[in-house]
């Protein structure tokens, strides 16, 4: 995949192409990329764990950490193959270090700096949400300022992107992610993990929904808030249940669907008017939600806004989108020390203004 116009943007001050090997593990995902030049996507290779997890109906931080141990050197073999590339011909290599569960970040960030020191490369270490943010880098011109609604199982943000990699955070969850909360009340459905697909596909298949509250907090807060809405939906459940008139899980799926969706788009669209943005960028796994990305077509078509998503296949944990974050620092020469730690509370840092 190449991003548009990616012509006008040299690959490096030689003129020689940049091949990147990204690495991403911070949750139940293995992922190895070799992306060139920032925007062409050579290997991407991921392999879930989500089959294991679902027996626990959800991550295990240990089992998850063993099953990278186990796939990390298979993935990175099999990129190499998919890539037609050769390791002397690496320019970097790239990793998630942050944020994370602590043992998923270790194999990756080890992994990492391995091969770095191995191939004497420069290492570049990358925030996940940066990652998910320029995922869009990889088919989409992005222009400046803009934002990004990040939406995930881990995170629900808010964040201006004053230019290239700057970042200012306007807006959190103060509780439960969205997709925490997908999870949580999927479960309360009895549907399997992960939850959010099962809701989403059951949202669009409701004739009516039942009426759940929408957190707005206070008038002019960009944050969020998802854990009373879960309660409500816990509460509505049960109260049915008391009185022998069970919901049907459709009417819940579609009532809680859109509250949090009516939220996200609402807040993302006073802030991209707000803090004049030029584009609004969807990031993260809940970006795939079928449901969350027509609400925000439709706004953004009526407020005239640049809507940027990823194809959903880059919505999900990989490593091309820790490529093309990486590439960005790559041209600025802003790589890491051999000591990189994994960083499971990672702030979304500022880069080096150049």
């Amino acid at each position: 995949m190449k991003q548009e116009e990616a012509g006008s943007r040299p690959s490096s001050e030689s003129g020689s192409p940049v091949y990147i090997l990204a690495i991403e593990t911070s949750c139940d995902e293995t992922s190895v990329a070799i992306v060139r030049d920032g925007t062409d996507i050579l290997a991407n290779v991921v392999s879930s764990q989500v089959e294991t997890h679902r027996l626990y109906g959800g991550v295990v931080p240990e089992v998850a950490s063993r099953q990278h141990v186990e796939m990390i050197t298979l993935i990175i073999e099999e990129a190499f193959a998919k890539a037609n590339v050769r390791p002397d011909q690496l320019s970097a290599v790239a990793v998630t270090h942050g944020p994370g569960l602590i043992g998923a970040l270790l194999v990756g960030v080890v992994a990492a700096k391995t091969l770095a020191c191995a191939l004497e490369l420069p290492l570049i270490g990358v925030h996940h949400i940066a990652g998910h943010i320029y995922a869009n880098e990889l088919v989409h011109a992005i222009q400046y300022p803009c934002m990004s609604l990040v939406v995930s199982g881990g995170h629900t943000e808010l964040v201006h992107v004053e230019s290239e990699g700057v970042f200012r955070i306007i807006g959190q969850t103060r509780d439960d992610a969205a997709g925490e909360a997908y999870d949580k009340v999927a479960r309360a459905l009895k549907l399997p993990y992960p939850g959010g697909p099962h809701i989403d596909r059951l949202a669009h298949e409701a004739e009516e929904a039942v009426p759940l509250p929408r957190a707005w907090l206070e008038p002019d807060s960009y944050d969020f808030s998802f854990s009373g809405l879960k309660s409500a939906v816990l509460a509505a459940l049960n109260t049915a249940a008391m009185k022998g008139q069970p919901l049907a899980p459709e009417a819940v799926a579609r009532g809680f669907q859109d509250s949090v969706i009516e939220v996200l788009v609402e807040k993302a669209l006073r802030a991209v008017k707000e803090y004049g943005a030029k584009q609004l960028l969807l990031a993260g796994g809940v970006a795939a939600n079928k449901g969350l990305r027509a609400a925000l077509e439709a706004r953004c078509a009526q407020a005239g806004v640049p809507l940027l998503a990823p194809p959903l296949a880059l919505c999900t944990d990989n490593a091309a989108m820790i490529a093309a974050a990486a590439f960005l620092k790559y041209r600025r020469g802003e790589f890491s020390p051999m000591d990189l730690k994994a960083e499971p509370l990672l702030q979304l840092e500022a880069w080096s203004v150049s």
